[in-house]
């Protein structure tokens, strides 16, 4: 599997990434019992995937009710995502912590240049109040990268924080702030900054602890607290070893590794046209020892290629899913 791997990490161009989508879709279908017995009862065999788009998406919350692996190899790590009181969450067993690395680590290069290049400050209090985190994961190594004493975590010291950042910028030392939702919306509310050398770059997630609000209107507060022109964004989840980035226009961009595809909110095998607003599919090939395509629970539209607008969250129940495979 080393071949494909390094396939999936040397992508440069569209034609290259759906040949390997179609050599992963194989491989899963082979070697995941789970995903097989998915692609099976919707007569989605491997002799009748051609293209892209006739590969199927396994819904997200599968990842909830069942261990979701493409090989026999024990997990290097368990990522699990964050949970309200009596709901499950999901678990995604990563047998091979250097595919996430790697992956992580080109994505930021794509966008961002060298972690080095900046002091990196996480304020992700509801991540780092709990184990599995895999946004904590790649923030510390991204921190441990950096060349600045003043890059690393912070909780609720805020007044550390902040005179952490007006320090940075008085030196004009790049900063990337990078924050869950809520968190950085007490910091805006609670200091009026003006700041020049710092991107703000949110996570999403208020967790229950602030009203749920769009992400313009989000942008808006944390544009005007920060004094920033734009916000940038971060789009990830437990279930994926990719990520997008939004560099401060609503838009969002992906990785090499990673595309989206937008289908009918209800009907995972049915694709929309860029410009359509749908739920989001998504295709990690990172994702290579667990499962590359996901049907998530997030709405969102194409602009044109690998450009997209993440809208939020849409009602879908768990079950749903998941009795289809029972």
């Amino acid at each position: 599997m080393r071949a494909l791997e390094e396939k999936i990490f040397s992508i440069t161009t569209p034609e290259e990434f759906a040949a390997i989508s179609l050599e992963v879709f194989n491989f899963q279908y082979t070697n995941n019992a789970v995903y097989q017995k998915f692609c099976n009862l919707l007569d989605r065999t491997p002799n009748k995937v051609k293209t892209i788009a006739d590969i199927p998406f396994l819904p997200i919350s599968f990842f909830k009710q069942f261990k979701i692996a493409s090989t026999t190899k024990k997990e290097e790590i368990l990522f699990t995502s964050s949970g309200t009181t009596g709901t499950q969450t999901s678990k995604h067993y990563v047998p091979k912590l250097a595919l996430y690395e790697r992956s992580f680590k080109q994505g930021f290069k794509q966008f961002f240049n060298s972690p080095k290049d900046y002091a990196i400050l996480a304020l992700l209090p509801s991540y780092l109040e709990r184990k599995g985190s895999s946004l904590i994961y790649m923030c510390e190594h991204l921190i441990n990268k950096s060349n600045h004493t003043e890059s690393g975590f912070y909780l609720n010291n805020h007044e550390d924080l902040i005179k952490n950042i007006l320090s940075l910028e008085q030196q004009n030392i790049p900063i990337l702030l990078i924050g869950v939702s809520f968190a950085l919306l007490d910091i805006a509310e609670k200091y009026k900054l003006k700041l020049h050398n710092t991107i703000v770059m949110e996570t999403g997630g208020m967790k229950g602890r602030r009203k749920e609000m769009i992400r313009k209107e989000l942008h808006e507060h944390l544009k005007n607290g920060f004094g920033v022109k734009k916000i940038y964004s971060e789009y990830g989840m437990t279930e994926l070893l990719s990520q997008a980035y939004s560099l401060g226009d609503g838009i969002f961009h992906c990785t090499n590794t990673m595309q989206i595809i937008i289908r009918e909110p209800e009907d995972e095998l049915q694709l929309l046209a860029n410009g359509k607003t749908g739920g989001i599919n998504v295709i990690d090939l990172a994702n290579l020892y667990s499962c590359s395509f996901i049907a998530t629970q997030d709405l969102g539209k194409k602009i044109e290629d690998n450009t997209y607008e993440i809208l939020g969250r849409f009602d879908y129940s768990d079950i749903r899913g998941c009795n289809l495979l029972i």
